[in-house]
């Protein structure tokens, strides 16, 4: 890789990085590249972002994006997106589907340190579009009940006039 490449990496990551309110480092040692490109295609899904990438690369990004210091060894793949709920969540499932090939190690919540039990917390939680869908059930709840109410009125007095 030349100076020049890995210039790139480094403002892609950074920039990205910036953008992102959680990024999550795991472990992919044993991974074939169908599983990969399982994950790939599951965080797009999701809206998160994966790269593999060089630790020292990553760590510079990371101290360019200002968000500390991070250590880093081993064969990683890093995932990221802009909230801190859906890279949890990619990263958490794939954990439990490729439990001896893929482990979380850490990651970077809201620009704090997170440790695997802070990533799995975050990835318990309900996604933004859960909670639209419970804020709506919750508003709509009063007029489901009026109407219900007002049918059940209607089919008793139709049933008291009969």
């Amino acid at each position: 890789m030349t100076k020049q490449q890995k210039a790139e990496v480094i403002d892609f990551l950074t920039a990205e990085f910036k953008e992102s309110q959680a990024i999550v480092v795991c472990d992919y040692k044993g991974l074939t590249h169908k599983e990969l490109e399982s994950l790939r295609k599951s965080a797009k899904e999701n809206g998160a972002k994966v790269q593999v990438a060089k630790n020292t690369l990553v760590t510079v990004a990371v101290k360019n994006a200002e968000l500390g210091d991070v250590e880093l060894s081993g064969t990683n793949v890093f995932l990221w997106s802009e909230d801190q709920i859906s890279a949890c969540k990619v990263a958490d499932k794939f954990a439990s589907e490729n439990s001896e090939k893929f482990v979380i190690k850490s990651g970077i919540i809201e620009g704090e340190p997170a440790d695997l039990a802070r990533v799995n917390a975050f990835a318990k939680l309900p996604s933004r579009d859960e909670l639209i869908g419970m804020l709506l059930s919750v508003w709509t709840a009063p007029a489901r009940n009026l109407v219900t109410g007002l049918d059940n009125l209607r089919a008793k007095k139709e049933e008291e006039a009969a």
